[in-house]
């Protein structure tokens, strides 16, 4: 049904690190109007539409919002690798990351994943 490609559709070449900036962006990765919001809704209404060639229109823009969340991920992924947990909580991102560690993030350091 679905065909992925192995690559981003815009490359995400992030030169800064900054948990700060992540922070801000990662609520598009599922917020209220984050990416994963638009796929499902867009995902729903297409189930709506009488006309099958709308329909697909509309499950194409799905699949284009789960792409989104894959460009999303990469830059919030980029903006905090290699940081410290330690930095990471002192800029307030720590709330993002409390159930999972770094590990969603970053490759941790051995330091960080004895915590």
């Amino acid at each position: 049904m679905y065909n992925y490609e192995k690559r981003l559709q815009y490359p995400v070449n992030i030169k800064i690190k900054s948990p700060k900036i992540a922070q801000i962006v990662i609520s598009q990765y599922g917020g209220p109007d984050g990416e994963a919001g638009a796929a499902m809704r867009y995902m729903s209404q297409k189930f709506a539409m009488k006309n099958p060639k709308v329909a697909g229109l509309i499950n194409d823009i799905a699949v284009e919002e789960l792409g989104h969340l894959e460009m999303v991920g990469s830059i919030v992924s980029q903006l905090v690798k290699d940081l410290p947990c330690d930095d990471i909580d002192l800029a307030g991102f720590e709330k993002y990351y409390v159930d999972h560690t770094c590990l969603l993030y970053t490759s941790p350091s051995p330091r960080d994943m004895r915590r």
